[in-house]
């Protein structure tokens, strides 16, 4: 398999490379920092108003209709640039786009792609994470709208966040997977109360618990039928454990990027084990990278994956955790964020559990 750019793609990453040299905005990592989360937004901006993000995106919603590949280069890129990764978007325009009438996401999808419009995802319940079908968020038919009330966890970015992709109940007498349906909620409007949740590294602007309570939707702005709910969380899930959707490789490779530097300035202060881990998350972070590459060629052939998304999000797992052992045996006082973070990675996305028996009984056939 030859990963080298064509004489287009190569053109792309150099103009990308002296672009980054004026305008990498120097935040740390996603998972050490709120300073990082309070620049992305004028992050994603930068990037789509320079023609760097919603690559592979449809034109009508504001991509640029080019090969994936080229998502593959941003990423690698930014990573050697010591740049933020890419906001991750990709689960929530995908399930919009791919369960959505024209209407629905031609009226969502460009201020998505192009960052003006902040969305959240809510999904999770506080008795309903792994087990999604039992949530008992419900949404009751009024009129010309729908009238919401429940519970929402681990909801990224909801502080900030405008609008809501939301699953909820509306039907009680089919089972359980079948009585879902999402919603385009507004954030901005009586009967929605957000909390932000402090996490054990420190962080409290990557997410938060939402209530409703008596929150109003139009039903114009359900998206796809009655019922379908659980048809679309499964779309937003398998992009959302899918690395190279979310840009992580990016991300994994600027940590260890910074672990490399300071161990290559002051070797006599690192013993054997503290390099080795290191380079074990160096060839754990390549790995992924080369995965996603072929991910992404098989994209560019048509093949699709569906329960091979568990497979990603068990190898972004294992990378995660990696890198993060190896920061905090580099630098106590940086590494230890970004070792408290991982530790959440086999738990966020459905548990390693979870994954491991989607690979046993939907890839390799075994009894429940």
């Amino acid at each position: 398999m030859d990963f080298g750019d064509s004489p287009n793609e190569a053109a792309f990453r150099l103009r990308l490379r002296e672009w980054l040299r004026d305008n990498n905005p120097g935040l740390p990592a996603s998972s050490t920092s709120d300073e990082y989360w309070r620049g992305q937004a004028a992050w994603h901006h930068t990037l789509y108003d320079a023609g760097f993000f919603g690559l592979s995106w449809p034109k009508e919603i504001g991509g640029h209709a080019m090969p994936s590949v080229y998502d593959a280069i941003v990423d690698d890129e930014l990573a050697a640039a010591g740049a933020p990764p890419r906001p991750s978007l990709g689960y929530l325009v995908q399930g919009i786009l791919e369960h959505g009438s024209p209407e629905i996401y031609q009226r969502f999808l460009p201020g998505i792609v192009s960052g003006r419009d902040r969305w959240c995802q809510g999904f999770s319940e506080p008795g309903a994470g792994s087990d999604l079908a039992s949530l008992r968020t419900r949404a009751e038919r009024d009129g010309d709208d729908f009238v919401i009330h429940g519970h929402k966890v681990w909801t990224s970015y909801s502080d900030d966040a405008e609008w809501c992709l939301l699953l909820a109940r509306t039907d009680t007498e089919v089972p359980k997977h079948k009585g879902l349906s999402a919603f385009a909620v507004p954030m901005r409007q009586p009967g929605i109360q957000q909390k932000p949740l402090r996490m054990i590294n420190g962080i409290t602007k990557e997410f938060g618990e939402v209530l409703f309570d008596g929150a109003r939707v139009p039903a114009s702005n359900m998206i796809g039928a009655p019922g379908e709910g659980w048809r679309l969380a499964m779309t937003v899930v398998s992009h959302e454990r899918e690395p190279g959707e979310l840009g992580y490789v990016a991300r994994y490779r600027k940590i260890v990027k910074e672990l490399t530097a300071r161990v290559a300035a002051e070797p006599a202060a690192f013993d054997n084990e503290q390099r080795r881990d290191l380079a074990w998350a160096i060839v754990e972070a390549e790995m992924l990278r080369l995965h996603v590459c072929r991910r992404l060629s098989d994209r560019l052939d048509g093949i699709k994956h569906g329960p091979e998304g568990s497979v990603d999000k068990l190898l972004m797992t294992q990378v995660e955790q990696a890198v993060g052992h190896a920061a905090l045996g580099i630098d106590d006082e940086v590494g230890l964020p970004v070792y408290l973070y991982s530790r959440a990675q086999s738990v966020m996305g459905g548990t390693s559990q979870i994954q491991r028996n989607l690979v046993a009984q939907r890839i390799l056939g075994l009894p429940a």
